[in-house]
């Protein structure tokens, strides 16, 4: 499985980057620097993705006490980590030439930083080993509460002043139909390549936990 999906996805990158460059016209206002815009976003939307999987599998993990759920929670959060990162990057790198500045403190880079700090502790709790025997139900705990900035950051733009443009939404994003086509394209691209990453994260974490087992069983 994870094979196939690693091929979909570099095929889909592929296409995806033809959609981009050569597809989608060059934005009237920003010029070619607004193409950031459609690796940006899928970005930010998988790394939304990925906490979610963190906050059910971390729900699964609480009601079944089956410790696949927390590997798979351990997985997706270090993709969401990883993702979300590299959106407040490419915001940066799309802002500066835009806006001439890195960083403000926009409602969603704020909140969005916020939850890239309270996940990267989440990453840090579970290398500490903390929690002994039922550290999978403390990162489980932990996951689940965690997940209460999400959606603070994906409905921030819409209540707060922002310079993030709404995209999809009840009055329309402005995006010509060739824009819509790349941004589509991309996030199914980014999406399959997340697939793939999870994929094979957590079948290593997998064959790591059942290592540990054989030692441990060994060393008795």
């Amino acid at each position: 499985m994870t094979a196939v999906l690693a091929a979909l996805a570099a095929v889909a990158l592929c296409v995806a980057q033809w959609f981009i460059w050569v597809h989608a016209p060059v934005e009237q206002s920003m010029g070619v620097v607004q193409k950031i815009f459609y690796i940006h976003l899928p970005l930010a939307w998988w790394a939304l993705g990925s906490f979610f999987v963190v906050f059910v599998a971390s729900v699964l993990m609480l009601v079944k006490k089956d410790n696949r759920w927390d590997r798979l929670a351990g997985a997706s959060c270090e993709l969401g980590v990883l993702f979300s990162g590299l959106a407040l990057i490419t915001g940066s790198l799309w802002g500066k030439p835009i806006w001439n500045v890195w960083w403000t403190w926009d409602p969603r880079l704020t909140t969005t930083l916020i939850m890239w700090f309270v996940y990267s502790a989440y990453l840090i709790l579970r290398q500490s080993g903390a929690g002994g025997e039922r550290g999978p139900v403390v990162r489980a705990a932990l996951g689940v509460v965690a997940f209460l900035d999400v959606p603070l950051v994906f409905y921030s733009a819409r209540k707060w002043r922002s310079i993030h443009p709404t995209v999809f939404g009840s009055q329309g994003g402005g995006l010509e139909p060739e824009m819509l086509a790349a941004v589509l394209v991309s996030i199914a691209a980014v999406g399959l390549f997340w697939a793939a990453l999870l994929s094979l994260r957590s079948r290593q974490l997998g064959q790591g936990a059942a290592l540990r087992h054989v030692f441990l069983h060994q060393t008795r």
